[in-house]
């Protein structure tokens, strides 16, 4: 048997004001920390032996990574950051309060870009606060100016297939902590969602989802660790 974890950071700050945040290196509010304790006290409740984890180089997954590390007593593992797990970049909506921006412009058409598969939001400014083509965490990337859930898939499965899908066949039970779009590109891809299904698709914030995979590395079962915070699972084939 095969298993892993899939644990979407804390509520982050912008989180918390109902912003677009994306690639914007946000911090874990209270709350969000909190969300972080309890998800190792559940971890630690269902037994889990890790022998790695893998968050993105955004410090809220990070930080989540950390925290529910130590409940569990592993922050001595070993922790790979990859950029491709990052969250997916908003462009021109980044650091936008979402509820104005529905006002303005429709529920239905923020709806299409925070949910849908294909459809991007506007484009950051090239040259602007959120063009992070000089921080040097991407230095080896291109760099995106905005990106939809179809984008964020195609650069998050290099990093699926070549850095955990390995680990996985090795044996190792890993921790994968990183964002709400990064893990639905994941869920898509191991179960097979439909590009109209996968807007029904959402991850709570804290609250570690539970894979267990086949030989062959299909998903045989999933749940959340808190049942009272579940969300709704694509079904298994």
């Amino acid at each position: 048997m095969h298993r892993f974890v899939l644990l979407r950071h804390g509520q982050s700050q912008w989180n918390l004001e109902n912003r677009f945040t994306g690639w914007v290196d946000v911090s874990l509010s209270p709350a969000g920390e909190a969300e972080a304790t309890r998800a190792g006290q559940l971890l630690g409740a269902e037994g889990l032996q890790f022998e790695r984890a893998f968050t993105s180089v955004l410090a809220r997954a990070i930080r989540t990574s950390d925290i529910a590390l130590a409940v569990v007593e592993q922050l001595w593992i070993p922790v790979s950051k990859d950029w491709r797990l990052n969250e997916r970049h908003y462009g021109g909506l980044t650091g936008l309060n979402k509820a104005e921006m529905a006002a303005v412009h429709g529920e239905d058409q923020v709806r299409r870009w925070r949910r849908s598969y294909d459809v991007s939001p506007p484009p950051a400014a090239k040259g602007g606060p959120f063009d992070f083509s000089t921080d040097r965490r991407y230095a080896c990337a291109v760099v995106p100016l905005a990106e939809s859930l179809k984008t964020t898939l195609e650069r998050v499965l290099p990093c699926w297939r070549t850095v955990i899908e390995p680990s996985l066949a090795a044996g190792e039970t890993l921790l994968i902590s990183a964002h709400g779009n990064s893990l639905r590109a994941i869920l898509k891809h191991i179960f097979h969602v439909s590009d109209e299904a996968i807007a029904g698709v959402d991850v709570p914030t804290g609250n570690p989802l539970l894979i267990e995979l086949d030989s062959k590395l299909f998903p045989r079962a999933a749940r959340y660790l808190d049942v009272d915070r579940a969300k709704p699972l694509p079904p298994l084939h």
